[in-house]
């Protein structure tokens, strides 16, 4: 997964307002608010600035906008001088509207190749520092025009990930141009080398802050020309030659803070520089192998400096470094912010510390090793939420980036190492990641919010977020502007959603509206918003009264245009999924009918049917099963080509996941209800890949490939066809042997529908089609019709029975119904002609198929079954009693028939009471 609350008057609930952290604007509003009635236009210029100071760009545009007043007010130069441009689309074009503002800019942000080409149009020669990521495609010359357009640059970063069109000769530029630089932090240069290194030493004297991340080749002889130098790092950066570092570095006069994590450093030049360096306070080395392999090696004996490995307390070492005190435990960070300290060393120190150590954690976080874990659960998961309280907001956004990293396991499969997730909850981490999450600077959010959603993958920590407003904060969030935030924030809501104990709370913090409307806002540019969005109500969906939420907010409206028109897979799955819960949830009749109804719904799901991706077709057969169950669906999505496409699907589902077979054939089982689409199915060929579904390993596709032959076998013809292609031997297995009992009851009514007599009189009809396979109709009949008997005989307790036979009291009765029921079938639902079938079945010569009739009966008439009184009523109407009691009185008929026929007689008596009750 990747991945604003105002301070100042804003309605928080009805009744309460949320007033002012500062005292000056507070009173003044309340001057102006005599009947709880603000005068907006009276405001001082002084008050409106400051409101306008703690709203985002976006947010403070359109305050900006109100009135001409405002808008002057809205141009004044102390709010426009930092920028952080990296959620909005910065182009030539903004960058000149934006210029007239710009004049007293120093500090900017930025994001990409496009936005650094923009940079010059703003104007902005007071610009002192400017920070960009996402810089793979900067090139030397973008670089080199931006450098000579402002030279009173005093920082210039640019990273985490890699410049990779970056070289010397830009580095050469930036000393040349810059002679105020202080600050050079670059990741990812292919080669530093020892003139640009030198050039900077002689062109940039106030550089006291180096930072070749992650480069590939840096000169390490002409570092050590940069005499001015006090803060270095070569974190990540390979081909370090060690013997010249330690022999060299160490002379360095100003050399106070160190960063070699991620490196193949030995500990004998660590020993050097720790040794040897008369400055140096703090050494860096976190997850560098080689020093970490030798136990021996302790930094303890350097009075005075700091060695921050994974085999060393950070947080010990940390206070004996600002405080002389071991015992300041997890908050040392903290302590020191709020300490009165006037080492100007330390107050350098720290910001570099946390910020080095925000970025090396990231990176480990992001190449997970093995060795790590008890660092990251004792140490390194402490250490950033430490970070996380920075007064360094980029420090701030990579330590929650790190938090929300370094519990990913499997990203594929939202799995999370679970100890690393409840220790960052142990240590106050929601209630930071939350606090993050309400800033004002959507930056901040978005990673918080990104946190709080792969945090939230764990049940206590969902738990835990819930509890601390975590919901609201997250459904505020997607309604955000930014479509960054709504989307982690949509996220932060897809896996809270996972909790049916969540699902009620989302929805009551207005989060379904808030993610159908983002379906809407970003329907045509937001792969990742929409499919967080779609998969949040699809889990939603699958609560009743959720589900029934989501439609009246227009989800179904929503989550169609997404299957029509979305072509990106993540989307069209989690679309699907939404709309298999739908139809089937809520007042599933009338959201059935409302997915169907919708234009496109039907022909948009079929189309899934032939996706590439194996999760869009699963779904999207998921879906035309539910909706088959309304009548007029039905029959809708076979106009809409779905017979076809069904069975072209289940052809090609073989080799596919249990999920997609069991949702393929139990498409085909919704569709075959209708005899037409039965007859359609056996015609394009489904009868061979429901057969071969049958002789699947998984239970669930055994109950819906039986489901699906028993609806096809009603036809003489298809069940002509279920003989002819070996599936006599496939619902024979599923009889006798399949773990479902739904399988096994659905595969012996199959074949008591094919060897009833009416496949024969078919075939008897139609020679030529019969002759094309050799098929012994009566071979195939005794073996179907032994496996038939001894699966209702599994179902027959003879003691049962014989205290059944022997006494006509209820209680005898309601034993063998008991021993006999089959729970799930009580959810089957039979029309009058299958109804009509059984009952015909009754007064056949075969004991056999009598007694299975009988049983068949008995589970669709039981007392509390979901289809009971409607199977009830088709008996009735069908003259059933008379038949019933012809066949529990029978002479030659078996014991289980005439006891299932009473049984059966029995419940039909209880249904007319209860309605004419």
């Amino acid at each position: 997964m990747n991945r604003r609350v105002r301070r100042k008057v804003a309605r928080k609930s009805k009744g309460n307002v949320v007033q002012s952290s500062s005292p000056e604007v507070q009173e003044e509003v309340l001057h102006l608010e005599p009947q709880g009635v603000v005068d907006w236009n009276c405001l001082p210029d002084d008050t409106v600035i400051q409101l306008l100071s703690c709203l985002s760009y976006r947010d403070r545009a359109s305050l900006s906008s109100t009135c001409k007043t405002w808008r002057s007010l809205g141009s004044s130069p102390c709010l426009w001088t930092s920028l952080d441009l990296r959620s909005h689309r910065f182009d030539a074009g903004m960058a000149s509207s934006l210029a007239p503002r710009c004049v007293h800019l120093q500090k900017l942000r930025f994001r990409g190749a496009e936005s650094a080409d923009a940079i010059i149009h703003l104007r902005a020669k007071n610009l002192r520092e400017l920070s960009g990521d996402y810089c793979r495609k900067i090139s030397d010359a973008t670089l080199s025009v931006i450098v000579a357009r402002h030279e009173s640059l005093e920082s210039l970063q640019l990273g985490p990930d890699f410049c990779e069109r970056i070289s010397s000769d830009a580095i050469k530029a930036i000393a040349h141009c810059c002679p105020n630089l202080n600050k050079l932090r670059l990741s990812g240069i292919r080669d530093v080398n020892a003139d640009a290194i030198n050039t900077l030493a002689k062109h940039c004297p106030k550089l006291t802050d180096i930072g070749f991340i992650d480069c590939l080749n840096v000169d390490e002889v002409a570092l050590g020309n940069v005499l001015s130098v006090r803060f270095l790092s070569v974190a990540g950066t390979s081909s370090m030659k060690w013997g010249v570092v330690s022999h060299l570095w160490h002379k360095i006069p100003n050399l106070i803070g160190l960063d070699v994590s991620r490196t193949d450093i030995g500990p004998s030049a660590v020993f050097r520089m720790l040794s040897l360096s008369q400055n140096l306070r703090v050494l860096i080395a976190l997850n560098c192998p080689i020093l970490e392999e030798d136990t021996s090696f302790s930094a303890s004996k350097y009075k005075n400096k700091l060695l921050v490995s994974l085999r060393t307390d950070v947080f010990k070492g940390l206070a004996s470094l600002f405080f002389d005190n071991t015992k300041r435990g997890k908050n040392v960070f903290l302590d020191w912010r709020t300490s009165k300290n006037n080492d100007k060393d330390l107050n350098e120190i720290i910001p570099w510390l946390e910020w080095m150590l925000s970025h090396t954690l990231l990176r480990s976080a992001e190449s997970p090793q093995q060795g790590l874990d008890n660092f990251w659960v004792e140490q390194g998961g402490a250490l950033l939420l430490s970070l996380m309280q920075s007064s360094q907001e980029d420090v701030q956004e990579r330590a929650a980036t790190g938090l929300a990293t370094f519990v990913v396991i499997d990203d594929e499969n939202a799995s999370i190492d679970c100890g690393r997730a409840e220790a960052v909850m142990r240590d106050g981490g929601i209630r930071l990641l939350l606090g993050l999450a309400k800033s004002w600077r959507e930056g901040l959010q978005s990673e918080a919010a990104k946190a709080i959603a792969n945090l939230s993958v764990n049940a206590n920590v969902a738990k835990a977020v819930a509890e601390e407003g975590g919901i609201e904060i997250l459904a505020g969030l997607a309604r955000s502007m930014n479509k960054l935030v709504a989307e982690e924030a949509a996220g932060g809501l897809w896996n809270l959603s996972v909790g049916e104990e969540h699902k009620g709370a989302i929805a009551e913090a207005g989060g379904i509206q808030a993610l159908v409307d983002l379906i809407f806002k970003w329907s045509s540019s937001g792969d990742g918003v929409l499919e967080r969005a779609a998969g949040a109500l699809a889990n939603l969906a699958a609560d009743d009264k959720c589900s029934t939420e989501v439609a009246l907010a227009g989800g179904v409206h929503a989550l169609v245009m997404l299957a029509r028109k979305c072509k990106f897979e993540g989307v069209q799955e989690q679309a699907a999924r939404a709309l298999a819960n739908l139809a089937a949830h809520g007042d599933s009749n009338s959201n059935n009918a409302a997915v169907g109804q919708e234009a496109g719904a039907l022909e948009a799901l079929v189309q899934l049917t032939r996706s590439p991706h194996e999760g869009v077709r699963q779904e999207a057969a998921g879906a035309l099963w539910n909706l088959s169950f309304d009548d007029k669906n039905r029959e809708a999505i076979a106009a809409s080509g779905g017979v076809q496409a069904l069975v072209a699907l289940a052809q090609a589902c073989a080799n596919a996941s249990p999920g997609l077979q069991e949702r393929a054939a139990g498409a085909l089982w919704g569709l075959s209800v209708s005899e037409t689409n039965s007859v359609a199915i056996g015609r394009e060929g489904g009868v061979a890949p429901l057969i071969a579904l049958a002789r699947s390993e998984a239970e669930d596709v055994h109950e819906t490939a039986a489901g699906a032959l028993w609806n096809l076998a009603f036809n003489a013809s298809n069940a002509l066809r279920i003989v002819e292609e070996g599936g006599v031997s496939a619902l024979v297995d599923l009889c006798s042997s399949s773990v479902s009992k739904m399988a096994r009851f659905m595969a012996a009514l199959a074949l008591a529908y094919m060897f009833d007599g009416r496949m024969d009189e078919y075939a008897v009809g139609t020679p030529s089609e019969s002759t094309s396979k050799s098929v012994s109709l009566d071979g195939a009949r005794r073996m179907a019709l032994k496996h038939i008997e001894a699966f209702v005989l599994m179902f027959s307790d003879p003691q049962a029975f014989a205290a059944a036979a022997a006494s006509s009291a209820p209680a005898a009765l309601a034993q063998v119904t008991e021993g006999a029921r089959i729970q799930e079938a009580g959810h089957l639902r039979c029309s009058g002609a299958e109804i009509g079938r059984f009952i015909t079945m009754l007064r056949n010569p075969s004991s056999i198929l009598k007694a299975c009739a009988a049983f068949a009966l008995l589970q669709f008439t039981i007392p509390g079954g979901r289809h009971a009184m409607h199977h009830a009523s088709l008996m009735q109407n069908l003259g059933a009693p008379r038949v019933l009691r012809g066949a529990a009185a029978a002479a030659t008929a078996p014991l289980e028939a005439k006891i299932f026929a009473r049984i059966v007689l029995r419940n039909l008596e209880y249904h007319q009471i209860e309605h004419t009750v």
